[in-house]
């Protein structure tokens, strides 16, 4: 349980909720029902074993922040998730009824239990240990077997370890959807590409035969198709894009429109991610006093979101 003033809010409030849900509970000395109300919730507070963090807010003293969330009664509380007000209450709720407010919102066991899975993960694969990554993501694909996010890390993961026949049966339950949802799409072209690479006996050529085709017809497309396929293998995306692009220049229909889904999977596969629970100053690559933090991984970032830009103007250009 905290505290709240004007002082502590930004910090144990604001960022405090990017991670772990805030319920600040606006109170005030005199007040019977916030009296009878308080211990339950700090009672739950230990209950939910760190799912969510009680914060009291004294009404009398802090006008300021009891003003800005327009309290007009008391007790009342309010539900602070990734820094902004998600849902509240007023008066003094029974348990249960608390309860229920609660358990609509907050994670569950199992999906907090994913989610140290999956940050445990993430630190295994900054040191360069894919084995234990695998390991945790699967661990927490188990956990939460329906959270898209670690079904998207899992499959990508093991694609990029070359466990292609593991990451089809982990990908496979969101191709059935209508429609198959961008970031699953762009996964399922690069296994397309890979598989191709793995089983198909043209794709043992070198590019250089590849090439010869192409000089002897510009609209060769296969030849054009199957070495984008084999350059995504490769992960030389600039030059499987500039492949893709050619085909589309001159036939966009061509194959029910195959290299302009490959092309804008590529684009999704290389879209940087949007930073994950680190507040707006995170976000806008900037600390809390507006420095900016231009690290050397900002920068690639920022490299590969102009790459992506500059390929998405081309494809308009191609299909306008």
């Amino acid at each position: 349980m905290l505290d709240i003033t004007a002082d502590n809010f930004e910090t144990e409030v604001i960022l405090a909720s990017q991670t772990t849900p805030v319920l600040l509970d606006f109170w005030a000395p005199w007040c019977g029902p916030c009296k009878s109300l308080s211990p339950i919730l700090e009672k739950l507070e230990v209950a939910y074993g760190g799912r969510f963090t009680l914060a009291k807010v004294n009404s009398d003293e802090q006008q300021e922040l009891a003003g800005a969330f327009g309290i007009r009664s008391i007790p009342t509380c309010i539900l602070m998730i990734g820094g902004r007000p998600v849902d509240g209450f007023m008066g003094a709720l029974p348990e249960g009824k608390l309860r229920e407010f609660l358990d609509k919102h907050l994670p569950g066991e199992n999906e907090l239990a994913a989610q140290a899975e999956a940050e445990e993960a993430q630190e295994a694969l900054e040191a360069g240990d894919i084995d234990g990554a695998l390991a945790r993501l699967s661990e927490a694909f188990q956990a939460d077997p329906n959270n898209d996010t670690l079904r998207y890390d899992y499959a990508k993961l093991l694609i990029s370890a070359g466990e292609l026949e593991q990451a089809a049966a982990v990908l496979a339950p969101t191709l059935t959807r209508i429609p198959v949802p961008l970031q699953f799409e762009a996964l399922r072209q690069w296994l397309n590409a890979l598989e191709f690479v793995t089983q198909d006996p043209q794709a043992q050529q070198p590019l250089e035969a590849f090439d010869a085709r192409i000089a002897a017809n510009k609209r060769d497309f296969d030849a054009r198709f199957a070495k984008a396929r084999v350059l995504v293998a490769m992960q030389e995306w600039s030059a499987a894009l500039d492949e893709l692009l050619e085909i589309i220049l001159r036939d966009k229909k061509w194959a029910d429109e195959a290299p302009r889904k490959t092309y804008i999977a590529i684009l999704e596969l290389l879209t940087p991610p949007a930073p994950k629970d680190k507040g707006a100053e995170a976000a806008s690559g900037k600390s809390a006093g507006g420095i900016e933090l231009a690290g050397h991984a900002t920068v690639q970032q920022d490299e590969q979101a102009a790459l992506v830009s500059s390929y998405r103007r081309k494809l308009s250009m191609a299909l306008n």
